[in-house]
């Protein structure tokens, strides 16, 4: 398809949404603002599907767009209908231009950044090697167990650590491997997609390893009520299965040709006092990271730590910051202000409100509730996806009752969904992980869709088959 092609088709497809009556559009309850965030989704799905432009770029284009024709700051203002309560209902509320421009300093661009730090530094001291040689070493040098070592890394640490932070220590750590395969070799996508794709997965397996578990704990109480140990019980289990799955597929998807990856990385421990610095913060942060549960410290405050003493001290200097991935920061920003777009102009409710769950068959049930969280966690924030479906779904869980037995019962539709916001890692755009990984370069969004698409689908049969069965054996209320 040629690049022309794929921009009319990006482009024609939102607007023809657009010139449709928003009366006429079948979702019940669309403001004239949410028809307009609608054709936004829809403009930055394209977009970033088929690329006739840099997906940083359609990121900026949406958030300024969002600004324009959703916020009080921009045409909607001009627009808006005068005190007339039904037109305004039907209008619908501008967003806040400021909540907007706000998601340029969300507390995940601040992870991110300081992500990037850690990275630099790593690299310009030689911490990233000597990590890879002590991580490695015990995997040999067969690609394929380098794969399952650095994926099974991966998992440890996003048990208990941000799956972002977690991607970002990681990459750093493969940055020296890559270097011992060649250019073409298809095992360089494998290496750099088992790192997002087994921090995601590695983040079920805790209530505290992924943000929407702790969205979904507020529904599991009482008699559902699952504690810390309890949800550890399944969710290792499960990650530990995926993760093989996971391994296999891109084995099978993105075969290494080198018949053995030296992974003699040499060098010895650089001693200067800048390089000291560099080891302590670096240890420093990833152990503020893993146990922020027991000091409170966000992860986010967390990342600025290398940012602030690596700028102080000089161990990062102006030639440095040039060279950081802030492509990726507008990126992951672009898909915030998405998220935030589609929650408060009421499309998301909306769309929503539109599905009859409790008329539905059981089968209809399972498919709306995990693909509905699966297409939104792909284009906005997993959290968001959880904090908006899981209250509609428990309602719906609550009153089947015993009919959603085959599919584990109340816990486990309520689980299937956090789930699958977690297995939603599709797209570049879907996880910061992700966009961490397409920063490489290594990587294109055809590859990374194809992939994540299988071990999403994989993943959640895979869970409604262990909620069941959990709910057979009496684990499950």
């Amino acid at each position: 398809m040629s690049h022309a092609l794929r921009l009319l088709i990006a482009i024609g497809i939102p607007l023809l949404v657009w010139a449709i009556p928003t009366e006429a559009l079948p979702i019940a309850g669309l403001t004239v603002i949410g028809h307009r965030a609608l054709v936004l989704f829809l403009l930055a799905m394209l977009l970033w599907i088929l690329e006739p432009i840099a997906v940083f770029a359609t990121s900026l284009a949406v958030t300024l767009l969002a600004l324009l024709l959703l916020s009080d700051g921009g045409i909607a203002a001009l627009v808006t209908p005068p005190a007339d309560a039904a037109a305004a209902a039907a209008f619908g509320k501008p967003l806040s231009h400021r909540e907007l421009m706000a998601t340029f300093a969300d507390p995940v661009i601040k992870l991110l950044l300081g992500g990037f730090f850690l990275a630099a530094a790593a690299a310009k001291y030689g911490l990233d090697r000597n990590l890879a040689r002590v991580l490695l070493r015990p995997f040999g040098t067969r690609p394929a167990l380098v794969l399952l070592g650095l994926m099974l890394t991966s998992a440890a640490f996003s048990l208990f650590m941000s799956n972002t932070a977690c991607t970002a220590m990681m990459l750093t750590v493969l940055a020296p491997v890559l270097a011992a395969l060649p250019a073409g070799d298809r095992g360089r996508i494998a290496l750099v997609l088992a790192v997002p794709f087994a921090a995601n997965i590695g983040g079920i397996g805790t209530p505290i390893g992924t943000p929407p578990n702790a969205v979904a704990m507020r529904f599991l109480t009482g008699e559902h009520a699952i504690g810390f140990a309890s949800w550890m019980l399944f969710g290792i289990p499960y990650v530990l299965v995926l993760l093989l799955i996971a391994w296999g597929l891109l084995l099978l998807l993105f075969r290494p040709q080198a018949p053995q990856i030296a992974v003699n990385i040499g060098g010895s421990w650089d001693r200067s006092w800048r390089a000291w610095v560099v080891y302590a913060v670096f240890a420093l942060t990833i152990a503020l990271w893993v146990s922020e549960a027991w000091h409170g410290v966000r992860a986010p405050i967390v990342a600025l730590l290398p940012v602030a003493v690596f700028l102080a001290t000089g161990v990062l200097g102006p030639a440095d910051l040039r060279g950081l991935s802030w492509d990726v920061l507008w990126l992951v920003a672009g898909g915030f202000a998405l998220s935030l777009a589609v929650e408060r102009s009421g499309l998301a409710a909306a769309l929503v409100a539109s599905v009859p769950f409790a008329e539905l068959p059981l089968w209809a049930v399972a498919l709306l509730a995990v693909g509905s969280t699966t297409l939104l966690g792909t284009f906005i924030s997993n959290t968001a996806t959880a904090n908006l479906l899981l209250p509609v779904v428990a309602g719906v869980a609550a009153a089947l009752g015993p009919a959603l037995a085959p599919l584990g019962g109340y816990s486990g539709l309520i689980l299937a969904v956090t789930f699958a916001a977690s297995l939603a890692m599709i797209l570049p755009i879907s996880t910061p992980p992700n966009a961490l990984a397409y920063a490489t370069g290594e990587v294109r969004s055809a590859q990374m869709a194809l992939a994540g698409s299988l071990i999403c689908v994989i993943g959640l049969a895979l869970a409604f088959a262990l909620f069941a069965l959990l709910r057979a054996v009496g684990f499950f209320a």
